[in-house]
């Protein structure tokens, strides 16, 4: 390989601690091959992500042209500020898209980075070209239709957008942002916008177009949700018992996951202080079994401590269900 493509490749995958350039003599050949792998890996995954960009732009534009702007219904966050405001005033909803996500941009840069910022610019041009350039066609002017595949499009795309590395709507770039200021969630900012994009929708539109315009923002978040987190969406079990071996052996043997043990102790409960040590197990199952576990661990002990937590991202470990023998 020419030395100077490797040199392009050890810059682009890593650099020293320090942050200067390392030169390719400094290096084996098996260090040069492992880097050329991982810049391989880096490639195909930056590729992927450039397709699902693009995917979700042509699908979110689909569901503004071919629903949302023909029936005047909005969405939350940015999206629907552009799309009422090119209700209200007539502006191209293409050109308001880029100028009111552009602030919001430039606060990714500051809160995420640079690669979160590239690939959210892309996007956001992409989808005002799309928009300004496709004639997709009108499928149907039934309301309830409109606002609940018009959801599901803009959803999708966003959903395949932000599975890319990057967003459509800089609505959550400023959430984060107000959240690391004031004492609200993220999803509480979001919330708190929304309500007040769809009173102005009520006010300047119609209560009619507001409240379709609200079942369109369902839609959409649902699917966004389901894009993110699959239909396998995971949760997180924390069980302390008695009982913890009987408990383990039943979550690996009859429900084929697998388990971490803790080596904790005992704090504080029904009969007061007890620091008695105690093996705590954490799981990681689909929301499909939890009823399944809940019935398990009474049969085994009743008293049993359970905690549950929805999960939004796993990786690694025995995540897939092993086959039972």
């Amino acid at each position: 390989m020419n030395p100077i493509f490797q040199q392009i490749i050890i810059d682009a995958t890593m650099r020293s601690k320090k942050g200067e350039r390392i030169p390719v003599q400094n290096h084996s050949n098996y260090f040069l091959a492992k880097t050329f792998l991982k810049f391989k890996m880096l490639v195909k995954r930056e590729i992927l992500n450039s397709l699902l960009i693009c995917l979700g732009i042509f699908v979110a534009g689909f569901g503004l042209k071919s629903f949302l702007l023909p029936t005047g219904f909005i969405d939350g966050g940015i999206t629907g500020i552009s799309l009422l405001l090119t209700k209200t005033t007539g502006i191209s909803l293409s050109v308001l898209i880029v100028i009111l996500n552009i602030p919001f941009i430039i606060l990714g840069y500051k809160q995420i980075g640079f690669n979160f910022v590239l690939k959210t610019a892309l996007a956001v041009i992409g989808l005002s070209i799309c928009i300004a350039s496709i004639n997709y066609p009108v499928l149907t002017n039934d309301k309830l239709l409109v606002a609940v595949f018009g959801g599901f499009f803009l959803g999708a795309g966003i959903g395949l957008t932000i599975r890319g590395g990057g967003v459509l709507d800089g609505t959550e770039v400023m959430a984060i942002y107000i959240g690391k200021k004031a004492t609200l969630t993220i999803g509480d900012i979001i919330l708190i916008l929304n309500i007040i994009i769809f009173s102005f929708a009520a006010w300047l539109l119609s209560l009619e177009i507001a409240l379709y315009s609200i079942l369109t923002y369902l839609a959409a978040s649902k699917t966004v949700d389901f894009l993110l987190n699959g239909i396998e969406e995971y949760t997180g079990v924390t069980i302390i018992s008695k009982k913890s071996e009987e408990i383990r052996r039943m979550i690996t043997e009859d429900l084929g996951r697998g388990v971490t043990i803790y080596k904790g102790a005992k704090g504080y409960g029904k009969r007061g202080h007890n620091l008695d040590e105690i093996d705590i197990i954490y799981s990681v199952i689909t929301r499909l079994e939890v009823s399944k576990l809940k019935a398990e661990i009474e049969k085994l002990d009743t008293e049993a401590f359970v905690v549950m937590n929805s999960l939004k991202d796993i990786k690694g470990g025995m995540i897939k269900k092993r086959p039972l023998s």
